[in-house]
């Protein structure tokens, strides 16, 4: 039969079900050019309205993942399971610097494809490049090595990789699409599935920092992921975590690598992003079967940061991806550091009540600590640091955080929106669970 894109657009758009042969020849058809830009527009658009059953988003997704390369591990016989972690993406979440060789170094393998900062979200690859000489983007044959030898590689996603989830995210980005919660799971799923993991847990965040704010719609989300990874064969759990303050005290790129690499080696342990980080890598270790329970995961995973072998893999990433073999034990020698730092006092005594974390976020943006288009450049030094925490008790000319910048001007602008992301008040701070929901395929 005669492939007519329209028709599968029109389908879609009067909500119907479209098979699982008619998904795979509209994806293909962006490959071939017999789908036009105009025409994904159509059908992202048709999809956001009418949405799409579990197995047509499982059909997606496989489609997508099929219109690249995957990768296959198999011929290395590695002697653990392939595992990985995705999150929705927040502010001061370094958890991924961190999970990647705690998970390797607990036995498994940890092929990680990141992506950049959009926004007021801090992205992995961005962090990683303010590591002089670290290569995010290196090719097949290193990447590989390193996963081999090291355990874990941290790296940007490959252009052979689901391509047609470039083009469709493009047209979502300029089409008031990016929301729709099919388009996201494939978006995301085509990667994964991409990369030939034995296992996936997924990390949705909520709160005013979060890609989603509401909560309904973060453990929607995670549950369209959970179900349509399991259904395409890819073992999943997702949990939904908070955003609703900074998970690390500090926001922007080489501060945040401080604040990893201090956590690796024990200088530093604060709290939620402690726990967020444990939590993720244990489901990790359950679902590679290297643990038989969570609580064992934890014990595990306690161990192996606790005697610096995480530490030590992290440092021989870095060193197999070009990056200085001393960084560990020098950070301040290597890492990029702002030439201004200044205070940002509290108005009034109080307690923290409320942030409003993508204002934060946006603090860091002002200071070009990120990008609001993905071409622009990024200052890999400035950002924010000692930032206060929800239930945190304040007295007025306390500071709120350190703001590390170029210049007085950047400075200012990004003190003003920390001072207004910050609600002072009497009483107590409403602070969740660090995981909030826990929802398996």
């Amino acid at each position: 039969m005669t492939f007519i894109p329209q028709e599968i657009i029109r389908a879609k758009r009067d909500g119907a079900t479209l098979s699982p042969d008619d998904i795979a020849a509209f994806v293909g058809g962006i490959g071939t050019g017999t789908v036009t830009e105009a025409q994904v527009a159509a059908f992202a658009m048709a999809v956001f309205f009418k949405g799409m059953t579990m197995d047509e988003r499982v059909a997606l997704t496989r489609a997508m993942t099929a219109s690249g390369k995957s990768l296959a591990w198999s011929d290395l016989s590695l002697p653990g399971p392939v595992l990985d972690k995705h999150s929705t993406g927040g502010v001061g979440d370094a958890v991924s610097l961190m999970l990647a060789p705690l998970v390797a170094a607990a036995g498994g393998f940890v092929p990680m494809i990141s992506g950049r900062g959009l926004g007021h979200t801090g992205g992995t690859l961005d962090k990683l490049e303010s590591i002089p000489g670290y290569d995010a983007t290196p090719d097949h044959d290193r990447f590989r090595r390193t996963v081999r030898d090291v355990g874990c590689a941290i790296i940007g996603q490959t252009a052979d990789l689901a391509p047609a989830d470039k083009v469709i995210y493009g047209v979502r980005d300029v089409t008031a699409t990016v929301e729709s919660i099919p388009l996201i799971t494939a978006s995301i799923l085509s990667k994964k599935l991409a990369a030939g993991l034995d296992a996936l847990v997924m990390d949705v965040k909520t709160g005013s920092g979060a890609f989603m704010p509401d909560f309904e719609r973060s453990a929607e989300l995670a549950r369209s992921i959970a179900t349509v990874a399991t259904g395409a064969g890819l073992p999943t759990i997702a949990l939904v975590t908070p955003m609703d303050q900074p998970l690390a005290p500090a926001a922007g790129n080489a501060l945040e690598v401080r604040v990893a690499i201090d956590h690796l080696t024990g200088g530093l342990s604060v709290s939620r992003l402690h726990g967020v980080t444990m939590a993720l890598a244990a489901e990790m270790l359950v679902l590679g079967g290297l643990a038989p329970d969570l609580d064992a995961a934890l014990g595990k995973l306690e161990r192996v940061r606790d005697n610096g072998r995480a530490a030590e893999i992290f440092q021989r990433m870095v060193s197999a991806l070009g990056g200085p073999s001393d960084l560990v034990e020098h950070p301040d020698k290597h890492l990029p550091r702002a030439p201004l730092v200044r205070p940002v006092p509290a108005p009034a005594a109080g307690t923290v009540l409320a942030i409003d974390t993508r204002a934060v976020g946006m603090a860091v943006v002002a200071l070009g600590g990120g990008r609001t288009r993905s071409a622009d450049p990024v200052d890999h030094a400035v950002g924010l640091t000692d930032l206060v925490a929800l239930g945190d008790r304040l007295e007025a000319g306390q500071p709120l955080a350190l703001v590390h910048g170029r210049d007085d001007a950047a400075i200012a602008a990004a003190s003003a929106m920390l001072a207004e992301a910050v609600t002072l008040g009497e009483g107590g701070a409403a602070i969740g669970a660090l995981v909030q929901a826990r929802i398996t395929g």
